[in-house]
Order: structure tokens, then C-alpha cells, then sequence
């Protein structure tokens, strides 16, 4: 803890780096999860093939698919970016496609009888009306992603992690405490930030 108050500026910019860090591979991973889920949603049988292949993904250890991703893309923020997204992308797809069966074949229906395209319908029907599950999605996989991404000062990629490696490498516990608060504090912001928006979401839809 001394460490944290001794330099906050330091850890700041560590959090700051580690929050620009996963806001761009939570980006990514929500633009390959989008169609992704879309399909999954249209394709029960293509689904379970998807589904099962992410989980496969899923549940590779993390430091496993670390290394291997420093063999193929080196050392620094890439191999953490990669791995950041492929993990995501379980929750999200899931959740996306979740989010689209939910929705009461009735509203499609009244959609395609009003002269919606396929393209409308997704647009302005089904993707309004899922958002409180796909948030929900994007919620669990923000904070997943904020606590993975200390792998990142293992590979030289900064962030909160570089203080936890350095503080073990150098057996200074004040550092590991303070990228551990740092790090937790983060994703308790983010989660509270994403749970308030999911349950503005689901008043908005259920009005």
C-alpha cells in the first residue's frame, strides 16, 4: 500500500496504459464476435460447433497460450492483445447469440410485415432488443479481460502487470500490492459501469 501512495502518478499511467490496453481488444473482440454471434443465433447446428470450438479456446491456460503467441508474434503488447481477444470471444458469442434467440419471434414477424429487410430486422429489431444480454456479455468479458491482461508485464507489454512481475522478481511486496489494487479497482469500475448501463438497458426494453 505504501508503494500506491508513494507513487501515485506511476501507477496511474500503469492503469491508464492497462485500460487502453483492453478497451482495444475488447473493441476487437466485439467486432469478430458480432457476426459470429449473428450466426450462431441463425444456425443451431452451426452453434454447437462454433460454441464448442471457442470454449475449446476457453479453456486453454492462459500462460500456455501466452508463450505460445511469444513464439510466434514476439515479445511486447501483441501476444497479450491476441490472447486477450481469443479469450473474449466465448463470452461474447454466447451471449450475443443468447441475446437474439431471446427475442419473441412476434417482433420479427411484425418487422417483416411492416417491409423490413433481413438487414433492418437485425438492425433496428433483434440488436435493440438483445443489447441487455450482449452488454451483460461485454460486462464479464471487460473484467475477465482487465485481470488477464496482467499477464501483459510478464511479455513487456506495461500496464498494471509490470508492477506485479517486477515486485516478484525483485521481491517487493508494496508493488505487487499496489498493481493488485490497481488492477482489482479497475474492474470493480468497469463492472459497476457496465452493470448500470445492462440494467439501464433492460428498463429501456421492457417499457
Amino acid at each position: 500500500m505504501s508503494y500506491l501512495l508513494a507513487h501515485p502518478a506511476r501507477v496511474g499511467a500503469l492503469a491508464l496504459a492497462h485500460a487502453a490496453l483492453v478497451t482495444g481488444a475488447l473493441a476487437a473482440a466485439c467486432a469478430i464476435a458480432l457476426p459470429l454471434g449473428v450466426l450462431a443465433a441463425r444456425n443451431a447446428r452451426g452453434s454447437v460447433v462454433l460454441l464448442g470450438a471457442l470454449g475449446a479456446i476457453y479453456t486453454i491456460p492462459s500462460l500456455a497460450l501466452l508463450a505460445l503467441l511469444v513464439a510466434a508474434c514476439g515479445l511486447g503488447s501483441l501476444p497479450i492483445f491476441v490472447a486477450l481477444v481469443a479469450y473474449a470471444q466465448f463470452v461474447l458469442v454466447r451471449n450475443i447469440a443468447a441475446g437474439i434467440r431471446s427475442i419473441d419471434p412476434a417482433e420479427r414477424d411484425a418487422a417483416v410485415a411492416m417491409g423490413m429487410t433481413p438487414r433492418d430486422v437485425l438492425m433496428r429489431v433483434e440488436f435493440p432488443l438483445a443489447m441487455p444480454v450482449i452488454v451483460g456479455g461485454v460486462r464479464i468479458a471487460a473484467v475477465a479481460m482487465i485481470a488477464l491482461a496482467t499477464l501483459g508485464g510478464y511479455v513487456g507489454a506495461g500496464g498494471l502487470g509490470s508492477l506485479i512481475f517486477t515486485g516478484l522478481a525483485l521481491h517487493h511486496t508494496d508493488e505487487i500490492v499496489a498493481g493488485s489494487i490497481a488492477s482489482a479497482t479497475l474492474a470493480v469500475l468497469v463492472d459497476v459501469t457496465l452493470r448500470g448501463v445492462e440494467r439501464a438497458l433492460r428498463y429501456g426494453v421492457s417499457r
